[in-house]
């Protein structure tokens, strides 16, 4: 195939940015005759419908336009393409109501552009609240309006069933069987905007919009958002960028700096994809067992789960550990089999666990990603007969070591840098993404940085802090894909600019032992954080003695949620299973 160097004109560089509707921290500048603008979207308001006499019934909702300015970013409107009664169904937590389930399109400005497509579920009895969904990886579908925030409880209602009025959108582009790893949307420099964070904006006033026109009110009392990985980073966005547009967010292991995320990932599998660097399945699982046999107990008991993280990490030296008293570095260094590692293999994860340090100017602050918890990490151990294997096994290391092209069990992380290099930076479909080097791009450090100011969120919530908004921070501390580490950066910037005691006015930031990225088999967390956001935003109590249940691993079995950086520790005795049996350390 021919190389594609498609970048269009005027958009060549973060200088010329804000002539493409970009600009500022989000790269949101826009247009300021149709309401664009910076950090809260835009120098104007979007235009609100006035207050119907009367509620509209769900099928008079079919075809209804909305205008271009009532939309806060440059869009040429949108309409409702369906809407259909959805009857009550469901019982005990899984109850949900009636409901009109709208569809809808936001139309673009580039012509050759995609549409923003969203769902919008609006129950029979609304309580006069509106929740948002993000999405994950690159998008590119409807996440389901009538499901759970993530990791949410198997006990609780979803927000539908509460009585929430729920949004989600594909970002602004439509995935083909890839799914959330097709990245040819980014070729169009609109449709990459609208999933760098503008889509966010362009679905929430369209949501409002038709939720006034539903039910002849005026804007929702409250307004949450809630999200995992790239739908973390989409929370922690929108409470930065549009922060009067919000009372809460929740966001689980989030993406926040997406394109360091990336690029740190990236040199993951350029160390994976060394000669013999690539550790199989077997291996992975005697490096685990290794970790436990060092690590397990430094939270004051045996539980199969790595609580004290920190501990681990500065401890653990898988060239000197053990199995069973036997070393885990193969005789010589070299690869013998699959009763221990190799000295390619050793090398690549201990490059996983050291930070990565851009050597190039990158226009959204970011220096660089810190490395990961690979050790006690979930890799991918293919021999565990859980059905959640898979899909840990996919977000990990994969079946197949990094190479070109992409193999289809490489890391999920491969796979996602191969669309981005390919698609978002070089726009050469032939272009090697192996050979990109993360820290020293060359020729190509300038897109890197041109991206980074649509997928990089700053960390400064000053107005949404004053205006009252609460942040709920979570992450697993065996998550490979999305560092924890990344996400202690976040919330230690924001104890940094505005002091431990304020923060502790508007956010909070809780680590799971054993909880890999949206899923693990060692410790599924679920938590009703739905909840202790609403008695925060609403009643002013602020979440205490949290606790994170288990359905996976121990089903059933708690743990505290402890503020960071404090961590789960065994008091001596009680029920190893029960959260009351621990006490939240530093030491």
């Amino acid at each position: 195939m021919k190389k594609q160097h498609l970048f269009l004109a005027g958009c060549l560089s973060v200088i010329t940015l804000a002539a493409c509707g970009g600009g500022g921290n989000d790269g949101s500048a826009g247009s300021a005759g149709n309401g664009g603008g910076g950090g809260n979207g835009g120098t104007g308001s979007p235009t609100t419908p006035p207050v119907a006499a009367s509620p509209k019934a769900c099928a008079d909702l079919v075809g209804m336009e909305i205008p271009a300015a009532a939309i806060g970013l440059p869009t040429t409107g949108a309409k409702v393409t369906a809407a259909t009664v959805t009857p009550a169904a469901g019982s005990g937590a899984a109850a949900l109501p009636e409901y009109c389930n709208v569809l809808g399109s936001i139309a673009s400005v580039d012509p050759t552009a995609p549409s923003i497509n969203f769902r919008l579920a609006l129950p029979a009895n609304w309580n006069k609240k509106a929740m948002m969904f993000g999405g994950g990886g690159f998008d590119g579908t409807l996440p389901n309006v009538a499901g759970n925030v993530p990791a949410g409880p198997a006990d609780q209602l979803t927000p539908l069933g509460r009585g929430y009025a729920v949004f989600a959108s594909d970002s602004g582009h439509q995935a083909n069987a890839a799914g959330s790893l097709d990245g040819q949307f980014q070729l169009n420099d609109e449709a990459f905007r609208n999933f760098g964070g503008h889509a966010l904006k362009k679905t929430r006033d369209a949501a409002v919009y038709l939720i006034q026109a539903r039910y002849a009110a005026g804007a929702p009392v409250k307004s949450y958002f809630a999200g995992g990985s790239t739908g973390g980073r989409e929370a922690v966005s929108v409470a930065q960028r549009w922060p009067q547009d919000w009372d809460g967010v929740i966001a689980w292991y989030p993406a926040w700096n997406q394109l360091s995320a990336m690029l740190g990932g990236h040199r993951m599998s350029r160390a994976l994809a060394q000669p013999g660097a690539y550790p199989n399945t077997p291996k992975r699982a005697l490096l685990r067992k290794a970790v436990l046999e060092a690590c397990d107990t430094l939270d004051g008991v045996a539980d199969g789960l790595v609580s004290n993280q920190l501990k681990c990490n500065s401890v653990f030296d898988p060239s000197v550990a053990t199995v069973a008293g036997a070393p885990l570095r193969c005789v010589n260094g070299a690869d013998t089999g699959d009763d221990c590692l190799s000295d390619a293999q050793i090398n690549a994860l201990k490059t996983i666990n050291t930070a990565t340090s851009f050597n190039f100017f990158v226009a959204s602050g970011s220096t660089g990603y810190p490395g990961y918890n690979v050790w006690g990490a979930d890799l991918g151990i293919t021999s565990n007969p859980s059905p959640l294997q898979p899909t840990v096994t996919f977000l990990n290391f994969g079946t197949e070591q990094p190479a070109m092209p992409v193999p289809a069990g490489a890391p999920y992380i491969t796979k996602q840098l191969d669309q981005t290099i390919k698609y978002g930076v070089t726009r050469d479909l032939q272009f090697d993404s192996l050979s990109l080097d993360p820290e020293n791009p060359g020729p190509w450090g300038a897109r890197l940085s041109e991206i980074s100011t649509m997928l990089d969120v700053s960390s400064d919530l000053s107005e949404f802090a004053a205006h009252g908004g609460k942040l709920l921070l979570a992450h697993g501390l065996s998550d490979v894909l999305v560092s924890t580490r990344a996400t202690e950066q976040f919330y230690q910037r924001l104890q940094a600019q505005f002091g431990p005691s304020y923060v502790d006015g508007f956010a909070r930031y809780y680590e799971v032992a054993g909880y890999g990225h949206a899923v693990s088999t060692v410790f599924n967390a679920t938590w009703d954080s739905l909840t202790a956001l609403e008695q925060w935003a609403e009643n002013g109590t602020a979440p205490k003695a949290q606790i994170t249940t288990d359905t996976a691993g121990v089903p059933g079995r708690t743990r505290p949620l402890c503020d960071y950086p404090a961590w789960p520790k065994y008091k001596g005795a009680g029920d190893v299973n029960a959260a009351g049996s621990y006490t939240c350390a530093t030491f």
